[in-house]
């Protein structure tokens, strides 16, 4: 009889377990605040009660989520997110970088093959994923065979926000083109743009802000800011560096979800949203900036909107949320002279200088630099063949002349980093995690902390390997996960290994993470 009763017991205990465990999701949303520091969590909490408060209330945070490669820029990011990979696995290198088969920069996301092409508009530049070398998230969705018909779509403002989060297998990438004011896509995804979004942009929904003005969302005072009048790519230059960006961003995922029945199927989709207006704002007046705290604010109440849609059309346990951002930023100079702190805003063409001096000085005059890049310049091999240089010599000596410049900490050449001499701290350990040989430069160059380069003689801006840079916000939210604080050091390319084990497909395969167990409900 004991036995009996223990086998009961047991079955039951069972029972139990299996009703306690979260059913399958219909639909991830997956956010990426293009620029938002962690400590913006902390610096505005009390300001927030929408959104971003129901996610640091009811999800799973990780504060100290940081990235693991360098340079810390919006394509690598997004690249990342939902991958797991790091640069030196995935392709996607920087935001643009030299290369020396089209002898030209290329973009991440630049499409070289003249039969893709542009659809809502007659850009020149067209976009695609080709350059991203392994799946993602929803690559593996697509590709596991367990949901007939799930859909996956990115968004956002730029493209290569909207395109690298998604991968290959994407149904879709809209993004905003400034030149026509419309949502466009590659035809990588489609022949052609959904009717519904056809008829979208048909009514112009930029042009509601021309002569908008933005205030003070919190306080009284005079706008932050006047839109254009003129309802032309001047105007939608501007919304880009405003709350009506995101506000765009908001009202097409909105209409994503409603007019593609995303999360409202029987499948499980996926939907990558990225608000990019935040870094815009932020390389223009620096993360201390009144505007920077009204961004936030007004970030939190657009999720809070979008929280409510979904709460409505899909249910709201039958949903995921990931939320994180690709970046962080640096304080602006004068502001850290304020404080007594250093840095400093570095003069982009001084590394150019630097190396077409020291290599005409030893091997003739000429052309050594073939990109803008102070960070990562890439010299004229084509040259170095032609008077029988040694490269890897030229490298050691451009090296040695961008170390003697000021607010420089430090240089490593190619056959440094591939040969694995660089110290094993964390900035070594991130360089070379950010390197991949063919695509990276001959040379990378850290300035000190706080130090940076930036072409234009106002504002800020991000690439380093330090924790103001790497430092992001980690929560994913859903009946999958635990809610509560989780204090240990975690990397965003936990991300995608995470989300693919809470809903049983493979991990992205270029994928460096680890599965946040602590954070799962099984």
């Amino acid at each position: 009889m004991k036995i009996i009763a223990l086998a009961l017991i047991l079955a039951v205990s069972g029972l139990a377990q299996e009703k306690a465990a979260p059913k399958q999701p219909k639909l991830i949303v997956f956010i990426a605040v293009d620029q938002f520091r962690y400590d913006y969590l902390l610096r505005f909490r009390k300001d927030y009660n929408a959104g971003l408060a129901r996610l640091l209330e009811h999800g799973a945070v990780f504060t100290d989520a940081n990235y693991m490669h360098f340079p810390t820029v919006t394509a690598v990011g997004h690249a990342t997110m939902l991958s797991g990979a790091i640069p030196s696995i995935s392709g996607i290198v920087a935001n643009d970088w030299y290369d020396r088969q089209a002898d030209k920069d290329v973009t991440s996301v630049q499409e070289l093959n003249k039969e893709i092409k542009i659809i809502g508009s007659d850009s020149k530049l067209v976009s695609s994923p080709n350059r991203l070398l392994v799946s993602t998230l929803g690559d593996e969705i697509k590709m596991s065979g367990r949901w007939n018909g799930s859909k996956v779509v990115g968004l956002s403002i730029k493209d290569r926000s909207a395109i690298l989060p998604v991968g290959r297998m994407a149904d879709a990438a809209y993004w905003f083109d400034i030149d026509s004011g419309n949502f466009v896509s590659s035809s990588w995804y489609m022949p052609a743009l959904p009717g519904w979004i056809e008829k979208v942009n048909s009514e112009r929904p930029a042009d509601k802000y021309a002569g908008r003005e933005w205030f003070p969302l919190l306080e009284k005072g005079a706008p932050f800011k006047k839109m254009s009048d003129k309802k032309d790519k001047t105007l939608y230059k501007e919304i880009e560096s405003s709350p009506y960006g995101n506000e765009l961003i908001e009202e097409m995922a909105e209409q994503l979800i409603t007019r593609e029945l995303l999360g409202q199927r029987a499948a499980l989709d996926l939907l990558a949203i990225s608000y990019s207006a935040n870094d815009y704002v932020g390389h223009n007046v620096g993360p201390d900036d009144p505007q920077v705290r009204d961004m936030a604010i007004r970030t939190d109440r657009l999720l809070g909107k979008l929280f409510a849609l979904l709460d409505s059309k899909v249910g709201r346990d039958n949903y995921i949320v990931g939320f994180t951002a690709d970046h962080g930023v640096a304080p602006l100079p004068a502001k850290q002279m304020e404080r007594k702190m250093p840095g400093q805003r570095l003069v982009s063409d001084d590394v150019r200088k630097a190396i077409d001096g020291r290599l005409s000085e030893l091997y003739g005059e000429g052309k050594w630099v073939l990109n803008k890049a102070p960070e990562a310049p890439a010299l004229n091999e084509g040259l170095a063949n032609a008077r029988k240089v040694n490269l890897a010599e030229a490298r050691a000596q451009a090296a040695e002349a961008v170390r003697r410049l000021p607010g420089i900490m430090r240089v490593y050449t190619r056959e440094q980093i591939i040969e694995g001499r660089l110290p094993g701290d964390r900035i070594g350990t991130r360089i070379v995690n950010g390197y991949f040989d063919g695509r990276s430069p001959d040379l990378v160059v850290v300035p000190l902390p706080y130090y940076f380069y930036r072409t234009e003689v106002t504002g800020t801006t991000h690439f380093s390997a330090f924790s103001y840079d790497t430092h992001v916000p980690l929560i994913l939210m859903g009946p999958q996960f635990k809610a509560g604080n989780y204090r240990v050091p975690v990397a965003v390319n936990d991300i995608a290994p995470t989300l693919a084990t809470a809903i049983g497909v493979e991990i992205p395969s270029g994928s460096v993470g680890r599965t946040l167990v602590e954070a799962l409900v099984n």
